[in-house]
């Protein structure tokens, strides 16, 4: 009796899912092979079967956990695209998307990471940015190449990036705050 023809993608997935949660809270170097392999209840001989090296898996958790942070923050309710915007904006610049232990955002998370690595996973970072600024551009009937989407896409990640990195709590604080009023007054003027 041969595996279900399921099994693999599946396996493949529990794989990324697993990269993604460890790397973007640890960064592509504290994460081994095995670590991740372990957390997806896998043996680290399986790992060659879906992956040719850990920067290939690298890559792919990145484009995963960037739709997998975005999505598990959106309300289910449904709102208008300013309303969705401006809960984007409330929950990306949040203590809790910092606290976050499943899956954090990438792009804050891994921005100093990706710019030692390869193209291959400088290109998955490229277009998770890029599928951000679509998605703000959307939500603001703007073009992605807007000098609002831009600055809002940038100091959203930026602000996260860096209060990721502050030891001080209240610094931590004042800054998300500061971001998400500037944040909100972008929105606000796009009215």
């Amino acid at each position: 009796m041969g595996w279900p023809a399921n099994k693999k993608p599946q396996t493949r997935q529990r794989i990324v899912e697993s990269a993604a949660q460890l790397f973007t809270t640890k960064g592509f170097d504290n994460v081994s092979i095995d670590e991740i392999m372990k957390m997806a209840q896998l043996t680290r001989g399986s790992f060659y079967s879906h992956f040719p090296s850990k920067e290939v898996l690298y890559a792919e958790a990145i484009t995963s956990a960037a739709t997998l942070s975005v999505r598990a923050k959106m309300p289910n309710e449904v709102l208008n695209e300013k309303a969705l915007l401006q809960v984007l904006v409330k929950n990306y610049l949040s203590e809790t998307h910092l606290n976050d232990e499943q899956v954090p955002c990438p792009l804050a998370f891994l921005t100093s990471d990706v710019a030692h690595q390869n193209d291959e996973v400088r290109n998955a970072y490229t277009k998770a940015f890029r599928r951000l600024l679509i998605y703000i551009a959307q939500l603001m009937s703007e073009s992605p190449n807007s000098e609002k989407v831009l600055s809002l896409t940038a100091m959203m990640i930026g602000g996260v990036a860096v209060a990721n990195s502050l030891n001080d709590k209240q610094t931590r604080q004042n800054l998300l705050s500061a971001c998400e009023k500037s944040a909100q007054s972008i929105i606000r003027e796009n009215d």
